[in-house]
C-alpha cells in the first residue's frame, strides 16, 4: 500500500509544472517513512478535488486533493474540451482572478489551455472584483468565464469558479459534464498549452463595468452618506471607490490597514465581515470619523456589509444580517417601482416574499446560491442571507458587492436627508409585515462524516418541537418539492406562540452543517419592537439548543 502511495506521489512529482509544489512534494516523498508524513501524503492522493457546482475550491498545495497548478490544468481542459463539446470551438473565454496566492498563475495557466485547444481567451489586466469578470462575459460575447477565486475563504485556500456563456454560474449537468472530461485526461503532457495567443485586456472592460454601475441608481438622488470602508485585504478599493466618486457619494473613508490586497490576510482569522472580530478594525476607523454607515466587501467583493451606529454596542456599530440588508434592498427598490421577480434561496428570510406581495411583484425561491437565483426568469432583484445582492441582473447575473454597496449608499442618502436612518426603515418593515428575527447555527467540522452522521439523525429522528414550538411540516429536501429540485437539506416548519421556520443543509464551500432559523413575532405598535427582538432572540436561542441536541452535535 505504501509502495503505491510513492508510486502515485512520484508519478504526480514528475508531471508538476510549479517548482514550489514540486519541491513541496518531493520533501514529503522523502519523508514519508515518518508516520505524520505518511499520513499527510495519503491525505493528498486520496482522490482527486472534485469539481463541481462551485468549480474547484481548496487548500493550496501538491497532490491532486490540493489547489495547484497540475489540477488547474486538468480543470481548464475538462471545460475546454466541455466548451467545444457543446458547439463553442473557437469561443471566447474570459479569465478574471483575485489576490489570493497562485491567483495569477491559474488564470495565466487557465489561458494557455483555451488558447492550445483553439478557444479564445482574454484575461482581465490586474486583479479585480469577481463582479467584474461575471459583466465581462455578457459584455464581451464570451462563452464561458473563469474566475480564481476563494472568495472569504482562509488564507490557504483558493478556488475555481466557471461560468457559461449567459454570465451565471454552472448548474448541473454541466458540472458533471465538465467533472467528466477533466477525469478523462490521463496526463498532464495530454494538454495542449499555448506559450502565447491570448488577449490581455485593457481598462476597457472595468470602465464599461463602471459606467453600467450607475444604472442601478436613481438619476437626481440625495448622494450624501458619509462612509467608512473596508476591502477586507481584498481586491474591491480601487472599484468601489471610481464607482462612489462617478456616483457623486462622498469618498469612503478606508480602513487602511486592511484596503491593500495582501493574500495573508493578516489582520483576520477568517477574511468574512460575518466572522467575529472581522470588522473590529472597521468599526475603530469609525470611532474616529463618525461615519453615516460602514460598509464592507469580502476579498473578491462580490459580498456586501453594512454595520449601523448602535450606542447599545460595545463598538458603537452593529452588523446588519444580510437579511437585514436585503429586505432594505427590496424595500428600496419597490420605492424606486422596480417591477419584475424578487428572488431569494430558500435559506434567506421570508420577509422578502411579503414585501413582494405587498408591492405586487413577483417572487421565487430557490435552491442556496447565486447559481440558482440568477437563472429566475424575469429576474429583478435576487439576495442571499450570506451578504450576497444581485441588484442589476442585467448587468451581472451574479452577487455584486460594489452595486450593493451603491444602492445601499443611496438609501441611506435618502433617509439621511429625512432625518432617518436605515434602522427606522428596519423598524417601519417589522410593524408592516412582524418582524422576522433570523439567526444561523453553523458547526465547523474536521470530519465530514460528522455531518453525514447529523443529517442521518435528523432523517431518522425529525424532531416534533423546537423551543416549545410544534413542527407542523418536516420536509426532506432530497426528495425535491413542487418548486425545488433535490437537495441535501431539510426545512421544518413550526407553530406555537410564533411562527418558525428551520433548514438545515451541508455548506457547499467549508466543512460546515449550517442551520437557518427564523421567528416571525407580531409588532403591532413602535412600543412593541424592542422586546419583540428580545423575545425573537429568545426563541432564536432555544431553537439552536434544541436542534444542536437532536442532531447530536
Amino acid at each position: 500500500m505504501q509502495d503505491d502511495l510513492i508510486a502515485r506521489a512520484q508519478a504526480w512529482l514528475a508531471e508538476d509544472p510549479d517548482p514550489e509544489t514540486a519541491d513541496e512534494l518531493a520533501k514529503l516523498i522523502e519523508a514519508s517513512a515518518d508516520a505524520k508524513v505518511a499520513a499527510e501524503l495519503a491525505d493528498r492522493f486520496s482522490g482527486m478535488l472534485q469539481f463541481g457546482t462551485a468549480g474547484l475550491r481548496g487548500e493550496l498545495g501538491a497532490g491532486p486533493m490540493r489547489m495547484n497548478r497540475n489540477v488547474v490544468i486538468r480543470a481548464a481542459a475538462g471545460l475546454a474540451a466541455y466548451l467545444k463539446a457543446q458547439g463553442h470551438a473557437g469561443g471566447l473565454v474570459v479569465v478574471g482572478y483575485d489576490a489570493r496566492y497562485k491567483s495569477a498563475d491559474f488564470a495565466r495557466d487557465t489561458a494557455a489551455v483555451m488558447t492550445g485547444a483553439g478557444l479564445r481567451a482574454a484575461v482581465l489586466p490586474r486583479p479585480l472584483p469577481t463582479p467584474v469578470l461575471a459583466y465581462a462575459i455578457r459584455h464581451l460575447g464570451a462563452v464561458a468565464g473563469v474566475e480564481v477565486t476563494a472568495s472569504h475563504n482562509p488564507p490557504r485556500d483558493n478556488g475555481y469558479k466557471v461560468y457559461l456563456g449567459d454570465g451565471s454560474q454552472i448548474v448541473s449537468p454541466a458540472d458533471a459534464e465538465i467533472a467528466a472530461q477533466i477525469d478523462a485526461i490521463a496526463a498532464l503532457a495530454d494538454v495542449p498549452r499555448a506559450e502565447d495567443g491570448w488577449q490581455d485586456l485593457g481598462d476597457e472592460v472595468l470602465e464599461a463595468y463602471l459606467a453600467r454601475t450607475d444604472a442601478v441608481l436613481t438619476p437626481g438622488s440625495p448622494r450624501g452618506v458619509r462612509t467608512v470602508y473596508t476591502a477586507m485585504h481584498g481586491v474591491g478599493k480601487d472599484v468601489v471607490l471610481a464607482a462612489f466618486a462617478r456616483a457623486g457619494f462622498p469618498a469612503p473613508v478606508l480602513v487602511a490597514e486592511q484596503a491593500e490586497p495582501d493574500p495573508a490576510f493578516p489582520t483576520v482569522a477568517f477574511p468574512n465581515p460575518e466572522e467575529p472580530g472581522a470588522m473590529d478594525l472597521s468599526f475603530a476607523t469609525a470611532a474616529r470619523v463618525d461615519p453615516d454607515i460602514v460598509i464592507a466587501n469580502d476579498p473578491d467583493a462580490d459580498r456586501c456589509a453594512v454595520a449601523v451606529p448602535d450606542t447599545s454596542a460595545a463598538s458603537g456599530w452593529r452588523m446588519l444580517r444580510g437579511d437585514e440588508v436585503g429586505a432594505l434592498l427590496a424595500a428600496h427598490l419597490v420605492h424606486k417601482g422596480a417591477r419584475g421577480v424578487f428572488a431569494e434561496s430558500i435559506v434567506s428570510s421570508s420577509l422578502l416574499g411579503r414585501i413582494a406581495e405587498a408591492a405586487g411583484v413577483g417572487y421565487e425561491e430557490t435552491l442556496t446560491g447565486f447559481k440558482w437565483i440568477s437563472r429566475v426568469e424575469g429576474l429583478r432583484y435576487g439576495y442571499e442571507e450570506a451578504l450576497g445582492y444581485c441588484v442589476d441582473p442585467e448587468g451581472v447575473r451574479d452577487k455584486d458587492g460594489v452595486t450593493a454597496a451603491l444602492l445601499v449608499a443611496e438609501l441611506a442618502s435618502e433617509l439621511k436627508e429625512q432625518g432617518r436612518t436605515l434602522t427606522d426603515l428596519l423598524d417601519d418593515l417589522a410593524m408592516e409585515h412582524g418582524l422576522h428575527a433570523t439567526d444561523q447555527l453553523s458547526f465547523r467540522v474536521e470530519d465530514l462524516s460528522v455531518i453525514a452522521s447529523a443529517m442521518a439523525a435528523l432523517r431518522a429522528e425529525p424532531p416534533v418541537s423546537l423551543a416549545g414550538l410544534r413542527v407542523t411540516s418536516a420536509e426532506d429536501l432530497n426528495e425535491g418539492t413542487a418548486t425545488l429540485p433535490p437537495t441535501d437539506g431539510l426545512r421544518y416548519y413550526l407553530e406555537g406562540d410564533y411562527k418558525a421556520r428551520v433548514i438545515v443543509r451541508p455548506s457547499g464551500t467549508e466543512p460546515k452543517l449550517k442551520c437557518y432559523l427564523e421567528v416571525v413575532v407580531p409588532v403591532a405598535e413602535a412600543s412593541d419592537l424592542l422586546p419583540a427582538r428580545a423575545r425573537g432572540q429568545e426563541v432564536l436561542d432555544a431553537i439552536k439548543k434544541d436542534l444542536a441536541a437532536a442532531a447530536g452535535i
